[in-house]
């Protein structure tokens, strides 16, 4: 599996899938969560191009080191495997920031064309905060219980009853400890508002109505607070929106990024 090399000196794993003439569309994966998060999607956008994925450090095949993590390092993670299919004369022009708070971090830095920001937050006092009632299931120490929970923010009961896994969103089993608390360090401490203004990509923000695990009021302050964004909220969606939705979030995005010109 092909690596490179971040600024700071950690070595990011990155995957490369399909064929096309169009931008090659980055997917960022939600954190604590290795590329396995798009297996069951990613045809969807090889039509007309190429689909990168990658492991945030901590996650997958990446460099774990056991030192602090922050959403700005998970974009330089991003920004580092954008660049050698730069040099190799494609460049990687449309970011889709699944669970996006990297992707929100790290769309300034350029070049990117078209921007997509999933059932992400601009973090920090201006987001809205899952409740405590989230909180506390998501804590619970009975064996499965807290992963049933996190079942139940992702998807439906009904796509969980028709569709019994295996499940690639409820993180990376692999991550080691140390790993895992750093991610979820990261995430506690992000904090874009400053930095949305400053996005000058078209953008495109996607969240289900019904997420409870980012809840879905944050999507209008992105979409606020990034010039020109457009917002969808798809009815009755939770956190997985773009699995259980596919058939409207997959169509939703290429359609978005066919509006966008070249430049």
């Amino acid at each position: 599996m092909p690596h490179t090399m971040t600024p700071d000196g950690i070595g990011i794993a990155y995957q490369v899938r399909g064929e096309g003439a169009e931008a090659p569309l980055l997917l960022l994966a939600g954190q604590s969560n290795n590329h396995h998060w798009w297996d069951s999607v990613r045809d969807d956008f090889h039509g007309d191009r190429s689909t990168m994925t990658f492991d945030y450090r901590g996650t997958g095949a990446s460099d774990k080191p056991d030192l602090p993590y922050s959403t700005e390092l998970f974009a330089l993670d991003a920004i580092a495997v954008r660049r050698p299919r730069c040099r190799a004369g494609r460049r990687l022009r449309d970011l889709h920031g699944r669970a996006g708070r990297p992707a929100a971090r790290g769309a300034p830095s350029g070049p990117v064309r078209a921007l997509v920001l999933g059932c992400t937050s601009p973090g920090g006092p201006h987001a809205v905060e899952r409740t405590d009632d989230v909180r506390r299931s998501l804590a619970q120490t009975q064996p499965g219980a807290a992963r049933q929970a996190l079942l139940e923010l992702m998807y439906t009961p009904a796509w969980l009853a028709a569709n019994p896994g295996p499940y690639r969103t409820l993180g990376d089993p692999g991550m080691p400890a140390h790993a895992r608390r750093r991610h979820l360090a990261a995430g506690n401490q992000h904090d874009a508002w400053q930095l949305l203004p400053g996005i000058g990509a078209p953008t495109l923000v996607v969240h289900g109505t019904d997420d409870l695990l980012n809840p879905a009021a944050n999507a209008p302050l992105l979409a606020d607070r990034v010039p020109g964004a457009r917002l969808h909220l798809i009815p009755g969606a939770r956190h997985a929106y773009f699995e259980e939705n596919r058939a409207v979030a997959s169509p939703l995005v290429l359609d978005f990024l066919t509006t966008v010109p070249l430049p």
